[in-house]
């Protein structure tokens, strides 16, 4: 298993000093998430100063952007990284893309299948030169004179990933992407279960291997070095469960457990602002299927028995926290990113 970290909203002019400490820390990537800020203004300033990571969005939002702004953005931070961006997309919810984004939202799951189609086809033409002629549902793309084109590139293969939470989504993935972001409100049992058999059944209906569409776990893990800081976290993961479990379309991760009309529930306290209600509802039960505790001693070892067979990558929630001014959490940070390293490689 490669072992990443992930950064939220950050300030580009701080991205070159982040990338120096993920890389000393021993991390094998950084993925940067889209909310206040774009993920790929952090990407392109992380792809000038990376010497080894990964770097790759966690995720980008596929439908603000037109198929044609999303391949260019990729195709120059492929070849900035020497072939080292992964360019991971994502739908939002229905909420964001029609009132924050003003763009359309029906059927988001064709639509994301059909834009993957439609990156594959600009990227063949980017490399090529070949003409563009891809025509879907909502999208149709022939116009792409030489002088408009990028051009060829020494690393023209961007792998592609998607999140995925539901069957459907985890299918698609398995035919058509490179690899399944996993969303960080899932269990172990929920992958096992419901999305890599929907990855194998994507995969193989398309004649692939699904040992080529790679699953990549974002963890939140409740780590410290006493009973007290582990308890905090433990209560601040809560409420981020909460805010996850409370989008409906997610029961099903709840439901495998036997936790049935729980996203329901936080949907209506959080309709009323019950944040304290939210977190409430979360059990300690709850609490471990969903999130990993542990001590920074124990950490690497109990990732590795969790995830291993599983995933392919963990991106570790709230790792980038917390480095400055002092630097006891990231050299704590390269701890375990060496112990992962050591344990994945022993099984």
């Amino acid at each position: 298993m490669k072992f990443d970290a992930i950064t939220m909203a950050q300030p580009v002019r701080r991205v070159p000093a982040l990338v120096h400490d993920v890389e000393a820390a021993g991390f094998d990537g950084l993925w940067f998430t889209e909310s206040g800020r774009t993920a790929y203004t952090g990407c392109t300033a992380a792809a000038l100063a990376a010497e080894r990571i990964d770097i790759g969005t966690a995720v980008a939002l596929a439908f603000p952007r037109s198929p044609m702004v999303t391949a260019q953005i990729a195709w120059e931070l492929a070849d900035a990284t020497d072939g080292r961006f992964i360019l991971g997309l994502g739908t939002q919810v229905k909420a964001h893309i029609e009132r924050r984004y003003g763009m359309p939202f029906e059927h988001p799951g064709s639509r994301l299948r059909e834009y993957m189609l439609a990156l594959r086809a600009i990227f063949r033409s980017f490399q090529t030169g070949e003409p563009l002629d891809f025509h879907g549902e909502r999208w149709h793309l022939d116009l792409l004179p030489a002088m408009w084109s990028p051009g060829p590139i020494e690393h023209p293969d961007v792998p592609v990933y998607v999140a995925a939470v539901r069957p459907w989504m985890a299918r698609m993935a398995g035919e058509v992407c490179d690899g399944v972001h996993v969303h960080p409100f899932h269990s172990p049992e929920y992958l096992r279960q419901v999305v890599l058999p929907a990855v194998r059944e994507g995969a193989a209906a398309a004649g692939r291997d699904p040992g080529d569409v790679a699953i990549v776990c974002p963890v939140m893990a409740n780590v410290g070095t006493t009973e007290e800081e582990i308890a905090r976290s433990r209560d601040a993961h809560r409420l981020r469960v909460a805010f996850y479990g409370s989008t409906r379309t997610y029961h099903g991760v709840f439901d495998l457990h036997g936790w049935e009309g729980t996203a329901d529930r936080l949907h209506e306290l959080q309709r009323v602002g019950d944040l304290a209600g939210m977190a409430a509802t979360i059990t300690d039960d709850m609490l471990d299927a969903y999130t990993v505790t542990a001590t920074w001693d124990d950490l690497a070892d109990v990732l590795v028995a969790r995830y291993q067979g599983v995933a392919d990558r963990l991106v570790m929630y709230g790792s980038t926290e917390g480095w400055q001014p002092g630097r006891d959490t990231m050299d704590r940070w390269a701890t375990v990113a060496a112990g992962v390293t050591r344990g994945s490689a022993a099984a």
